[in-house]
């Protein structure tokens, strides 16, 4: 990585840029792989020692430093092929997440209010920055709708495992017979599209500009911010109320359109590529039941890895590593097992 000092790098921001992600991901590897060789050195060195030293005391410290050395050395192994692993190019943008009501009525409105909360709680955890770009509430507290963007360090590479359907099962408020209700929302993470990565022609497209409507407080009504895009090919509808601007509007409206165009791209590769759906956890369909929220129990159980816990009130507040980590491990498990299939 000695081009990183060249002067010609250094007037080149976009190439110091590339050279400086190119560095940071390679950098575990290198680290990973300088430990092994240690660790094998200290092995052949305990060897080499064991076959002349005599010492009973002597010999116990060798062999333990010998079998500590092995142990070390099969870790680092795996380490380094998980670090090997083919990246996904998405990891490191930031997102964008859509999320809906299903079935249910209300209490999938209020549910899905929840569910934007506890992404919200996770976000500020990550410390992540979170901007809505778009919200239909209801009178009640809930969501019909809401879409936001995620910006930060690794944002995709950990909200992926949130894109499903999440389901609901309690007793509403409005319930008067104490039955248990199931409803759903759904949910998209979208890798977060710049405009190089998706091209959209003006005349694929109708821009309507309107006053915004429902809770905005003192000035919603009184001028044309609101915006509405509309993609001609795909029939793909966004709009954008939350800024007071029609030019902020608009370029929220934008980039929710080319995150869900260049979503769109992705799904089709991803349908395309049969392999790579049976190397991922889950079936990697939006439609799938991905995790349920049982309230009477206090559970939460995502059902693509069968991991269940109960810690509920955590869960919805944000405490979401525990399942995240877990849906990482499993993939990572699921590709590791594909490569070795296939060498």
């Amino acid at each position: 990585m000695g081009e990183l000092h060249e002067p010609t790098v250094a007037n080149n921001p976009e190439r110091l840029r590339k050279l400086m992600k190119e560095q940071s991901d390679l950098t575990p590897i290198v680290d990973a792989y300088r430990e092994y060789k240690k660790c094998r050195q200290d092995m052949e060195d305990s060897l080499e020692m064991l076959e002349g030293e005599s010492d009973g005391e002597m010999r116990e410290m060798l062999k333990e430093a010998l079998a500590e050395s092995r142990r070390r050395a099969e870790e680092l192994e795996q380490e380094m092929k998980i670090l090997l692993l083919p990246k996904d190019p998405n990891d490191d943008k930031n997102v964008i997440v859509e999320i809906r009501a299903g079935a249910g009525g209300d209490e999938a409105a209020l549910f899905a209010a929840e569910i934007y909360r506890m992404y919200v709680h996770y976000a500020e955890s990550q410390h992540w920055r979170v901007e809505t770009l778009n919200v239909d509430e209801i009178g009640i507290g809930g969501m019909k709708e809401v879409n936001f963007m995620i910006t930060g360090r690794g944002a995709y590479s950990r909200m992926k495992y949130e894109s499903g359907v999440h389901r609901v099962q309690r007793v509403p408020e409005t319930e008067s017979g104490g039955r248990i209700h199931t409803s759903t929302v759904s949910v998209a993470v979208m890798p977060e599209a710049e405009e190089v990565d998706v091209v959209i022609d003006e005349k694929d497209i109708r821009i309507d500009v309107m006053r915004a409507s429902g809770n905005g407080g003192q000035c919603v009504n009184t001028t044309d911010s609101a915006v509405r895009l509309t993609h001609y090919p795909t029939g793909i509808v966004v709009y954008s109320q939350t800024e007071k601007s029609q030019l902020q509007n608009k370029a929220k409206a934008f980039a929710l359109l080319r995150a869900k165009l260049y979503d769109l791209e992705q799904q089709k590769a991803h349908d395309a590529e049969a392999q790579l759906r049976r190397s991922q956890i889950g079936t990697g369909d939006r439609s799938e039941k991905i995790r349920t929220y049982n309230f009477p129990q206090g559970r939460v159980t995502d059902h693509r890895i069968g991991l269940t816990l109960y810690k509920l009130d955590k869960v919805l507040d944000g405490d979401l590593a525990e399942i995240v980590d877990a849906c990482i491990a499993a993939d990572q498990a699921a590709k590791l097992a594909k490569m070795n299939e296939n060498g």
